[in-house]
């Protein structure tokens, strides 16, 4: 186990339920500094768990554990963390509280404060619902949280991606082995038909008319579809991926407490230095949702990255991209 685990006991969520003997997972790189100012909180994203973050972190980079106290804490419902699968009953598998990125962000404030007696964090950053749990530190803790590096994600979940996700949904809950999440074997079928719905959201139109896919080493559309897509999906749980789901689906700044849904006088309220990053390919997290947004944010630059990879542009599997991200990275953390 190369992770570890705060134990944070029982606690009350936003919905007004009670995650029971609530754990958080995280991992930390590099040393924390002697006056505490060098932290760097770095949330995962859908389905993701720490080590698929690590691909932005390392000597040279932005992310540079030689610099940095890196804390990457693992997202509830990721299976690492506090999921319907590693839940005992009676809260376990489709009994399992929904959770928001209000409920992720204060438990891992709670790891970040309690456990290390952090008081200032140098930069949150996030792709994807990692980027909704960043905007949600800097609504939440104003004034601990001196930097944001959003990217490919949004601080509240359009009705459009709302509608993707749905399709997400139902092809998993189709299958009947899904059995209303008290399944004894992973829907399988359910899970290859999430891949398939996904595939056609994740990359653009340009990267599959490029056929971008084969110069990764695919042989075929097909073969891309199965190994890399099904196979995404087929290492995952079914009703962890449906937390995560309702999570993303329900993402909502404006939903903290203290705003009273008003989502653009939450945007108002970040003091945080803000670089905000789009994809400009992203089909589901697209640059316009982030336009509005920086309008709102005080202290914010936007600056959609530059390539046809869609919402995987901010996925680490492109180098050019990855640049891209990492050399912006540098220039918020030296402002």
């Amino acid at each position: 186990m190369d992770y570890k685990i705060f134990e944070l006991g029982n606690c009350v969520l936003q919905s007004g339920a009670t995650l029971r003997d609530a754990k958080l997972a995280y991992k930390t790189y590099g040393n924390l500094s002697a006056d505490k100012s060098n932290v760097i909180v770095y949330p995962t994203w859908y389905s993701g768990q720490h080590y698929d973050n690590e691909w932005l972190i390392g000597e040279g980079m932005a992310l540079d554990p030689e610099k940095y106290f890196i804390i990457i804490p693992n997202m509830l419902g990721n299976g690492l963390s506090s999921s319907p699968s590693n839940t005992p009953p009676p809260y376990d598998r489709a009994r399992f509280p929904n959770v928001t990125f209000y409920d992720n962000v204060k438990l891992q404030h709670r790891l970040v404060t309690e456990n290390f007696g952090i008081e200032k964090i140098a930069l949150v950053v996030g792709w994807s619902m990692g980027a909704g749990q960043t905007y949600q530190w800097a609504v939440s803790y104003p004034d601990m949280v001196e930097r944001i590096f959003p990217f490919c994600g949004s601080a509240k979940t359009s009705l459009h991606n709302f509608v993707f996700l749905e399709g997400v949904k139902a092809a998993l809950q189709a299958d009947s082995a899904w059995e209303a999440g008290w399944y004894k074997e992973q829907p399988t079928k359910g899970l290859r038909a999430v891949a398939r719905v996904y595939a056609g959201w994740g990359f653009s139109q340009a990267f599959y008319r490029e056929k971008i896919y084969i110069q990764q080493g695919y042989s075929s559309l097909e073969d891309f579809l199965v190994a890399f897509w099904e196979g995404f999906f087929l290492r995952r749980d079914a009703n962890n991926l449906l937390t995560m789901l309702w999570t993303w689906q329900n993402g909502d700044i404006g939903k903290t407490p203290g705003f009273g849904s008003n989502f653009e006088q939450a945007l108002g309220a970040i003091k945080a230095k803000a670089i905000v990053m789009p994809g400009q390919t992203d089909l589901y997290f697209p640059p316009e949702d982030n336009e509005y947004e920086v309008k709102y944010m005080p202290n914010a630059l936007l600056r959609p990255i530059p390539s046809i990879w869609g919402h995987f542009a901010g996925g680490g599997a492109n180098p050019v991209d990855t640049k891209f991200i990492d050399d912006s990275l540098k220039e918020l953390l030296a402002s």
